[in-house]
Parts: structure tokens; sequence; C-alpha cells
């Protein structure tokens, strides 16, 4: 198993027009290919176990992982962070990133996506100054076109 290595990627501008550059964890892969160890806070698209290619300061998707990548905003998510860890927990998601304002969270797709909104839902529509949103299931461009990427991994066989 190769190391883990910390690579900058970019993850947009800044409504003042500074670079927001993110430092994702990854393993480098024989081909030069990194899988991400934790879901960005920032970089859109992408989620946990996600297998990319870096070109300068964009990357192309090589392989889905089929987990999901949930930011949490909040004014203080440890308010909160503790029960809805423990939910996304129970649907077999994984907490990422913890910080006063936010937590990212990974979860395979196959939870559904019903399960996974009812949970964030539950804890997140009841505090003012918190909103929830994935990370990489709408495009980037506009931010509403789903990206239908999970489509292949939920139909039946």
């Amino acid at each position: 198993m190769q190391a883990l290595q910390v690579i900058e990627m970019y993850a947009g501008t800044r409504p003042d027009g500074e670079t927001v550059v993110e430092k994702l964890r990854v393993t480098i892969n024989d081909d030069d290919s990194c899988q991400l160890v934790t879901s960005p806070a920032f970089v859109q698209g992408l989620a946990r176990g996600d297998t990319i290619k870096r070109d300068g300061d964009s990357f192309e998707l090589v392989k889905r992982s089929g987990n999901l990548c949930i930011r949490v905003y909040a004014e203080n998510a440890e308010r909160f962070a503790e029960e809805l860890t423990s939910g996304i927990e129970k649907l077999g998601g994984e907490l990422d990133i913890e910080s006063p304002r936010l937590l990212v969270y990974s979860i395979h797709v196959s939870c559904g996506f019903n399960a996974i909104e009812d949970m964030l839902n539950k804890y997140i529509g009841e505090h003012s100054g918190s909103v929830w949103r994935y990370g990489n299931v709408y495009s980037p461009e506009d931010g509403t076109t789903p990206l239908n990427w999970w489509n292949e991994i939920l139909k039946p066989e």
C-alpha cells in the first residue's frame, strides 16, 4: 500500500478574486493517479475513494468510489456534530473533516438518497445558521444539474 501524501488542488475563486487551493490527503498509485483518502471540503465533484489524475490546476476523474461527499456548513457545528455523526455512521458513513463551522462526511450512495437526506434534515433543518450540500451530486458548472454517476452503480444486475 502506498503512503499517504498531500496534494494541492484548485477549489475555486473567492468573491474577492483570490484563488482557493485545498490540500487533499491521497495515496499515489503506480500510474501516478491519486486516490482520495477523505472527501474534500471545497473541491467540487469528488468524494472519498475516488481516483483522479492531476493535470495542472485541474483533474480528470478516473474512477468513482460510489461515495457521496456531504458538506455541512454551520455557525456552530459543535451543537449537533456528535448526534449527526452518530446517525451518519449508523448508515455506514464516516466523518472526514470537522471544524467549528464545517463538517464533511462520506457515505456510499447505496444507502439511498432518501435515508441520507432524512438524516441530514433531522439535524440540520432544526438549526438556524446551518445548511448541508452534496459535493459531488450536481454539476460544478451550474450547481443544479444532477451528474447521475450513481445510476450505473445502483443499476440492478
